[in-house]
C-alpha cells in the first residue's frame, strides 16, 4: 500500500490538466518520498453531451470566442497564453490540430489501464495525442491504437470499448467530484485531506504533498489556480 495517495480529477480535453500533470510530476521529483506516493487519475467530463467526434468546421479560436462571448482576437490571445505556459513545462500545444469529441470512452480505458498498472502511461499518451498530435480522442479506433501504444492488450482494449466496461467506475468518479464540489479541473486531493484546485505551481503542489506526508491529523486546504470547466478553460 502507498503511504500517500494523490487523486486527480481531470479530462483529456483539458489543456490545464496537462500542465497540472507536468507540474505534479515536477513536484513529485523534488519530494524525497516519491516512491511511496500513488497517483490515481479520476474521470471528469468537461462536455459529457459531446458526440464521439466533432467535425472541425471552425477553428479552436472561433469555438473559444463563442464560448466566452469574446472576439476571435481575444481568444487567440488566450490560446497564446496557454501555449506559452505549456512550453515552460516542456509541452507543445497545437490548438490548430485539435479534434474535439466525447471523452467518456477514454476515461473507461483509463480505468482498464489502472487494473493493469498502466494508468499513468495511458493518461500521458491520451493527453499528448489530443493536445499535440491532433488525435480524435472520441474515436474508438484511435483509442484502441493509443491503448496499444502503452502496452495494453488489443483484445482487452477492444473488449472494453465494444461494451460498457468501466462505465460504473467513471460515473463513480464523477459523483465523487460532484460531492467534493469540483467545478473545474485539474483538481487534486492529496492524502484524503488537502484539496488543490487548478494547475498550481510545482512549489504549491510540493508544499501540500510534504504537508500531507508529515501530518496525520485531518485537515484541509484549498488553493485555486487555472482550470478547465464546462464553460471552457480560464
Amino acid at each position: 500500500m502507498p503511504a500517500l495517495r494523490v487523486d486527480v480529477w481531470s479530462d483529456i480535453a483539458c489543456p490545464w490538466c496537462y500542465v497540472g500533470k507536468r507540474r505534479l510530476e515536477g513536484a513529485l521529483e523534488r519530494m524525497p518520498h516519491r516512491k511511496s506516493v500513488q497517483v490515481v487519475w479520476r474521470a471528469f467530463e468537461l462536455n459529457p453531451s459531446a458526440p464521439r467526434v466533432i467535425e472541425n468546421t471552425v477553428s479552436y479560436a472561433e469555438r473559444l470566442a463563442r464560448k466566452y462571448e469574446t472576439s476571435v482576437a481575444q481568444a487567440d490571445g488566450m490560446i497564446r497564453r496557454m501555449t506559452d505556459i505549456a512550453a515552460t513545462c516542456g509541452l507543445e500545444f497545437r490548438f490548430d490540430r485539435i479534434r474535439p469529441g466525447n471523452t467518456f470512452d477514454a476515461h473507461r480505458l483509463l480505468h482498464l489501464a489502472a487494473d493493469h498498472g498502466k494508468q499513468g502511461k495511458l493518461k500521458e499518451r491520451l493527453l499528448s495525442a489530443y493536445l499535440t498530435e491532433g488525435a480524435a480522442i472520441g474515436d474508438p479506433e484511435t483509442l484502441l491504437r493509443l491503448a496499444c501504444d502503452v502496452g495494453i492488450d488489443a483484445d482487452m482494449a477492444q473488449g472494453a470499448l465494444s461494451t460498457d466496461a468501466y462505465a460504473t467506475e467513471v460515473r463513480a468518479d464523477e459523483r465523487a467530484a460532484h460531492e467534493l464540489g469540483v467545478q473545474g479541473v485539474p483538481f487534486f486531493v492529496i492524502g484524503d485531506r488537502y484539496a488543490v484546485a487548478g494547475a498550481q505551481s510545482e512549489d504549491v503542489l510540493l508544499e501540500v504533498l510534504v504537508r500531507a506526508w508529515n501530518e496525520t491529523a485531518v485537515g484541509n486546504s484549498v488553493a485555486d489556480g487555472a482550470v478547465c470547466g464546462p464553460q471552457g478553460c480560464a
